[in-house]
């Protein structure tokens, strides 16, 4: 069993975990490493105060290190991020199974005093290159794995194994050629259905950005909006994506498809005082019906509490756009901002779907969820539906729409119009097997 720390002082830091690491590299090579970042916790410190933080801190730190054995290295390389090095080559399955443990272990809520806290993790992981003794290398592996699972949307985690650091070299690359990008019309906006979970119909769609780069093919929104904001062109992203995503609603309305499209909103744009009459400009230049377009923010911008940031969402509901809160539950929700600002619907963050057919604390998350939903007046979507089982939990509990792989991963425009125009289908028939065989892993 893996020993308990009195304190967090007691942990070691990041200098004693890289000299530790480099002591075992000089006699063995073979070592996988994860580095753990705890969503949101700053949230905590924040609300309760840093000595109560410190606490349920070290109550993770401890829980932790209680799921492995004492044949690990633990460190503390930041204020919320710990670093654990596991003996021998571990490849992405394995790895990948150390991060569901972790995450099926802390569904169980952390209790402090009167307070219960549902730990979220990034994780991003690695194994060591054959042979390599330079510390600094394999450390860096885990930092750009982890990089990339705090800006996945969809996967929190990440794993890379490349010592020539090509993905660092690509991000590098990836911003220079970002505003060519935008000027060559490499961009695109693809498109993740909702469905009506009783009927199986199509009701919506999340609009996400693609890059076809020239050279790397299909990129994801993680690199992109890296890039993007190392080049402080969040603003233009954000605009970019909007526009077209008018566009598309503009064009599905023509063909018989009549959906009102989500898009995800960057702090930048709600900070912008611009955004509402470019939004206004916009749906004239295209005669857009604002009825169609529905906002989605994350919790961390609702509870910015800025007077901007709810004066904002109030003029955008008066021009008839729909307000999200996507991610609804993860990491740790204040939930007093439902109070200040009037939203129309709430995702489900996909953490608590995934688990649903085998964790009754997820079904109970999302039946209070549902209960927050009907007293606010707005609707509750399901994000991450994977399989039938969800599917049929989720029916019963009185979820009404959702979206995930059983029905579509995110597809291009044409692909979404030919989707819309037939029946989904789900469960094990030959034409699902084949929707699922292309699914981007």
């Amino acid at each position: 069993m893996q020993k308990t720390y009195d304190s967090l002082t007691a942990i070691p830091n990041r200098y004693a975990l890289l000299n530790d690491i480099e002591e075992v590299l000089l006699f063995d090579t073979n070592q996988s490493l994860l580095l753990i970042d705890i969503v949101r916790f700053s949230d905590v410190s924040s609300i309760f105060g840093y000595e109560f933080g410190d606490k349920v801190l070290l109550e993770i730190a401890n829980r932790i290190l209680f799921l492995f054995d004492d044949s690990v290295i633990f460190g503390r390389i930041s204020g919320d991020i710990f670093g654990m090095v596991l003996p021998g080559i571990h490849h992405r399955r394995d790895l990948y199974q150390f991060y569901m443990h972790l995450i099926e272990h802390f569904k169980t809520p952390i209790h402090y005093g009167n307070h219960a806290f549902i730990v979220d993790f990034n994780v991003g992981a690695t194994a060591n290159p054959k042979e390599n003794s330079n510390v600094n290398a394999f450390f860096s592996l885990a930092e750009i794995a982890l990089k990339q699972a705090k800006s996945n949307k969809f996967d929190n985690f990440q794993y890379t194994h490349d010592l020539k650091n090509e993905q660092g070299g690509r991000a590098l690359t990836l911003k220079a050629d970002l505003k060519r990008a935008i000027n060559n019309n490499e961009l695109e906006i693809y498109f993740q259905p909702k469905i009506e979970l009783n009927t199986l119909k199509i009701v919506g769609a999340e609009c996400l950005l693609r890059w076809n780069h020239p050279l790397d093919g299909l990129v994801f929104p993680g690199a992109l909006i890296e890039a993007a904001e190392s080049y402080n062109m969040m603003n233009e992203l954000g605009y970019w994506t909007l526009e077209e995503s008018i566009k598309s609603s503009v064009y599905l309305s023509k063909v018989g498809l009549p959906i009102k499209l989500s898009v995800n909103m960057s702090p930048t744009q709600l900070y912008d005082l611009n955004f509402i009459s470019t939004l206004s400009d916009l749906a004239k230049k295209y005669k857009f019906k604002l009825s169609h377009l529905e906002i989605e923010l994350t919790e961390d911008v609702a509870l910015s509490n800025s007077v901007l940031v709810t004066r904002q969402l109030s003029d955008l509901r008066k021009l008839g756009v729909s307000i999200a809160i996507d991610d609804f539950g993860k990491g740790y929700s204040n939930l007093g901002y439902m109070r200040d600002i009037e939203i129309d619907c709430i995702k489900i963050d996909k953490s608590f779907v995934l688990g649903l057919d085998n964790s009754p604390i997820n079904k109970a998350i999302i039946e209070a969820s549902l209960i927050i939903a009907k007293a606010a007046e707005c609707e509750l979507i399901a994000e991450g539906i994977e399989n039938i089982q969800h599917l049929h939990i989720l029916r019963e509990l009185g979820v009404v729409a959702g979206q995930g792989f059983l029905f579509s991963k995110a597809i291009s425009l044409r692909d979404f119009e030919e989707l819309a125009s037939k029946d989904i289908t789900v469960g094990t028939s030959y034409v699902r097997q084949q929707m699922l065989n292309s699914t981007i892993p």
